[in-house]
């Protein structure tokens, strides 16, 4: 069995937004925990990279209310989870199996596949793989990756950026993603409680891209102790993500 981390339970006190009792089940030596609201037809809702089920918070609820289950996991390594200390551990192949698992735990069927970010690959295989459980799919700004798509210059150096630095802003890169800023309260969750000093990300191995994000627990939010070029690297994430935001303010 891996050796894990578990991000202490006061770490999830007082989040915005977001008082809903966990669900915790053992799955090969881990505890992995999950939302479960509401009655009726299951939705899943997976997250992506640098968050967790926080992420869903004011998404779900309305498809609650409309008469749905809302089955929203933590990924191994992120909030609530448990986090295996050793980065080999993490894979494509043992996130698309741990979900697959909730499905078959709790019996899902008809289910509709919610899935934004990495989510997106990890639900999409699950989805084929598993055509007796998921009978639809939404997909959030996300793709198919095989590992050998070009990508872009800032997202090299973006990679290089997480690969040399052991605290990455979590939050502030949360920012960066949205066309309205959070607030601290909403940032701090996804540094402070919603992740770990030791590990919390994905690994995941698809062809000859093998990329592995660790996001921080530091504090404050956006204090960038970085060298000029890491600064400059940040400044032209935050550029590309910016051009990107075509239609709507949204709040993550």
């Amino acid at each position: 069995m891996a050796e894990v981390y578990r991000t202490p339970d006061e770490r999830f006190a007082d989040l915005p937004d977001f008082d809903y009792e966990p669900h915790y089940r053992e799955v090969d030596g881990l505890r992995l925990a999950h939302l479960d609201e509401g009655d009726g037809p299951p939705v899943v809702f997976l997250h992506g990279e640098p968050t967790w089920s926080f992420l869903w918070r004011h998404v779900f609820p309305p498809v609650r209310d409309a008469g749905f289950r809302c089955v929203i996991p933590d990924l191994p390594g992120f909030g609530r989870s448990d986090k295996p200390t050793d980065d080999s551990w993490y894979s494509y192949d043992r996130h698309t199996e741990a979900v697959a698992r909730l499905l078959e735990d709790l019996d899902l069927r008809d289910v509709t596949m919610v899935v934004h970010d990495w989510g997106g690959p990890i639900g999409l295989r699950v989805s084929v793989e598993h055509p007796d459980r998921v009978s639809r799919m939404v997909l959030m700004d996300t793709g198919v990756f095989t590992g050998r798509q070009p990508m872009t210059d800032a997202w090299h150096q973006f990679k290089d950026y997480v690969v040399r630095t052991p605290d990455v802003p979590t939050g502030f890169l949360v920012r960066l993603g949205c066309a309205t800023d959070p607030g601290d309260e909403v940032a701090a969750a996804y540094e402070g409680r919603g992740t770990t000093d030791r590990l919390d990300g994905l690994t995941v191995d698809l062809g000859d891209w093998w990329f592995n994000l660790r996001p921080s627990n530091t504090e404050p939010l956006l204090r960038l102790n970085a060298e000029a070029a890491d600064r400059a690297t940040m400044e032209a994430i935050r550029d590309e993500v910016l051009g990107l935001v075509r239609v709507r303010p949204g709040k993550s």
